[in-house]
């Protein structure tokens, strides 16, 4: 399963208090489709499955889909501030080769 590093936490936290509603969860998702195969999906969701991998960090529930769960498990996702950019990376052990913007691999 994906785990969230502090940062990436707090950043989410603040983002998901901002949205207004504190029961919302971070989805990770992996989907068929970017230049390398597949890519990265990332969203506030409201509704969880029975299926789906729940696992807390920092206070933010994260969802990922029981087909994703294979694809992102031992994954990581960090948030990063700095004077060019700011965001959110996803560290993948499973991934064998990735495209220069990091959204999408293979």
């Amino acid at each position: 399963m994906i785990a969230l590093t502090e940062p990436a936490a707090a950043k989410v936290k603040e983002l998901i208090e901002a949205e207004g509603n504190t029961e919302l969860a971070l989805r990770v998702a992996v989907r068929p489709g970017g230049c390398s195969g597949y890519s990265y999906e990332m969203f506030f969701d409201a509704e969880l499955s029975e299926t789906d991998h729940v696992t807390e960090f920092g206070g933010v529930k994260v969802a990922v889909d029981k087909e994703s769960a294979p694809m992102l498990e031992g994954a990581s996702l960090d948030y990063k501030e700095g004077l060019m950019d700011a965001g959110f990376t996803i560290s993948n052990p499973n991934a064998q080769n990735s495209c220069g913007c990091g959204q999408s691999f293979s």
